[in-house]
C-alpha cells in the first residue's frame, strides 16, 4: 500500500499541475463559485504565475521547495472550500481547453505595476540615502 503522501503528492505533481491552475482560472471566473473561494483561488492563481515568491528561486532548496508546497497545498485548500460538482465542472472544462492559455493580461500588468512600484521605492530609498551621505 502506498503512503497517503505519495498518493496527494501524483494528485498535485507536474503534469496534473498544470491542469489544476487552469481549472483554478476557471474556477475564479465561474458565476457560481462562492466568494472566499473566488478569492482563494485568485490567491492562488496569482502566487503560482507571479515571478515575485516568498522565497526566492536562487536560495538552493528552499527557494524551490516553497513552490512544490505553497501552490499544491494551496489549490488543495481551494478544492475543499469549492462544491464537489462546481469544481467536477471546472475540471471538465480545464481539461476541454488544456491546449489553449487564457488571457492573462490583468494578471500581467498587475506583475509590472508591482515591479515598477518596487524599483520606485528602490530608487525613492536610495535618493535618500545618498542624500544623507552628501549631507543634502
Amino acid at each position: 500500500m502506498t503512503p497517503r503522501w505519495w498518493r496527494w503528492w501524483q494528485r498535485v505533481s507536474a503534469p496534473g499541475l498544470a491542469l489544476k491552475v487552469m481549472a483554478l482560472w476557471k474556477l475564479a471566473h465561474h458565476g457560481h463559485t462562492p466568494r472566499g473561494v473566488r478569492w482563494l483561488a485568485f490567491l492562488v492563481l496569482a502566487y503560482a504565475l507571479s515571478p515575485l515568491d516568498l522565497v526566492p528561486d536562487f536560495i538552493p532548496l528552499l527557494g524551490q521547495l516553497d513552490d512544490l508546497l505553497i501552490i499544491p497545498l494551496g489549490i488543495l485548500l481551494v478544492v475543499r472550500l469549492t462544491p464537489r460538482p462546481l469544481w467536477q465542472e471546472c475540471l471538465a472544462q480545464a481539461q476541454a481547453h488544456i491546449g489553449r492559455l487564457p488571457h492573462f493580461f490583468r494578471g500581467v500588468w498587475l506583475v509590472i505595476l508591482t515591479w515598477l512600484l518596487l524599483l520606485a521605492a528602490l530608487a525613492y530609498w536610495l535618493w535618500g540615502l545618498a542624500a544623507s551621505a552628501w549631507g543634502g
